[in-house]
């Protein structure tokens, strides 16, 4: 089977392109490298299609989808912060670019489309956990833009006969996850901060709680839902059904450093939900979706992926 991974590049798109090339399946990457690297793809790299291109352009995304049979659709702009602060930019990346794919998807005949969706859509509701069956209630403009993708969606499996199954990550994290920026995932900034001895920021007062899914679960929901069948035209929850407060995850990585820290609280930022749960039935249901890592284990896999990468960069240095 032939696959093009937008966003392939980063950190969720690179572990899917390495375990779809495990399988021994024909691969296409099409990523802009603004958030993605290509030292992601070190490994796969002579085994792989690259295309250097933007899911901005309709043009890039139509030569990138020739021949293939599934798309797995994660290139976006996915910071919630950085979304509150340019609304417009996140909009032109996530629904412009969610469009281009979808026609690009129905122009090559493609026979589905996974799409990276968001538990952000969900907002703020009390209810927990979060059931697809819950009204939509994005409270910042990533939410929105991530929901309306799944709109264009449905509605391209309507109008269209595209089958598109949209999937609702919760809180994924995990290695490659680019801990140096202040929009980057809060995992990899804590593992950052264990490992450099410094004290780890919290926005809020750090009781919030996350469905923290570890990366490999991620990935395997990606490859289900391609072939699923009866999968198409749906939307999914991608989690665990468990969730953690930060502050207790701060503990945890202090048992597991050896190296407790204290925390440093600061005001909550724009847009951040208070807590997250994912109902993951119907996952399980119709993708088959369980959960193989549980999240101390992804948390210590990812706490030695970043120590690895630390120790690689000191090691060069001192090559210098």
């Amino acid at each position: 089977m032939r696959y093009l991974i937008t966003g392939g590049a980063g950190f969720i798109g690179s572990n899917t392109v390495d375990e779809l090339v495990r399988r021994g399946h024909s691969v296409v990457v099409l990523d802009d490298l603004s958030a993605g690297k290509e030292e992601n793809l070190a490994d796969v790299r002579g085994k792989i299609t690259f295309m250097k291109g933007s899911i901005t352009e309709l043009e890039a995304l139509q030569k990138a989808m020739v021949q293939a049979d599934y798309v797995i659709h994660l290139a976006a702009r996915t910071s919630v912060p950085r979304s509150v602060k340019d609304p417009v930019e996140t909009n032109r990346i996530n629904v412009d670019g969610t469009l281009n794919v979808l026609v690009a998807a129905r122009d090559n005949k493609v026979k589905r489309v996974v799409f990276a969706a968001s538990s952000s859509a969900y907002g703020d509701t009390p209810t927990l956990p979060k059931s697809e069956s819950m009204p939509p209630n994005p409270i910042s403009p990533y939410g929105v833009s991530k929901y309306v993708g799944e709109l264009y969606a449905q509605s391209f499996g309507k109008c269209y006969g595209l089958e598109v199954v949209s999937l609702r990550y919760f809180n994924i994290f995990g290695p490659r996850q680019d801990p140096g920026s202040p929009y980057s995932g809060v995992l990899s900034r804590f593992c950052t901060a264990f490992l450099e001895g410094t004290p780890p920021t919290v926005f809020g007062d750090g009781e919030q709680t996350r469905d923290f899914t570890y990366v490999d679960n991620g990935v395997a929901a990606n490859l289900a839902a391609c072939e699923a069948p009866g999968a198409g035209g749906k939307t999914y929850n991608i989690g665990t059904g468990s969730s953690i407060s930060l502050n207790r995850v701060l503990a945890m990585l202090g048992e597991i450093s050896g190296t407790p820290l204290e925390a440093k609280y600061e005001a909550p930022r724009e847009g951040d939900i208070r807590d997250s749960l994912a109902d993951i039935t119907l996952a399980r249901e119709f993708l088959g979706y369980e959960p193989a890592v549980h999240f101390e284990e992804g948390l210590r896999r990812t706490l030695v992926w970043y120590q690895s990468q630390r120790e690689e960069q000191q090691a060069k240095k001192a090559a210098e």
